[in-house]
């Protein structure tokens, strides 16, 4: 028997772009974007930035509510790394998350990002794309 998943409306936006890569995105009555291509020298965000932007928000705020349920003050870093490559099948991106976690040990910190894969929304959508990756590093490097 198939277990049928319910849902709780929480929070709903629309994001808006009719320019294309060259204009503006936005969000009716809320924030406006310009884009551009990621190749160009040319003013505005792309498609890569703010898919890096909303992973690492999303990986810090899931963090965030982990470290607090088990006592912790909220120390993750996250960092996100797109990029965009050609394929046979077309362009695709490359997501890789790096997660650091200070006060805490190397261990303890990888079952607190697993627990955060698992939670965060935006992960569990990158989940099932087989270009996603999750590491857990000890430092950042420069």
């Amino acid at each position: 028997m198939t277990k049928t998943k319910h849902y709780i409306h929480q929070y709903e936006t629309e994001a808006i772009n009719n320019d294309g890569v060259n204009g503006v995105a936005y969000i009716p009555n809320g924030l406006a974007v310009v884009v551009s291509h990621p190749l160009e020298n040319t003013p505005g965000t792309n498609p890569e930035q703010l898919l890096g932007l909303s992973l690492s928000t999303c990986m810090s705020a899931t963090l965030e509510a982990i470290e607090r349920e088990n006592g912790f003050p909220h120390l993750a870093e996250v960092r996100v790394h797109v990029s965009m490559v050609k394929s046979t099948d077309g362009l695709d991106f490359l997501v890789t998350a790096q997660i650091h976690i200070p006060h805490m040990t190397h261990s303890q910190a990888i079952d607190f990002v697993h627990q955060a894969e698992l939670r965060c929304p935006v992960s569990k959508l990158l989940s099932h794309s087989g270009h996603y990756t999750v590491e857990v590093v000890d430092d950042f490097d420069q």
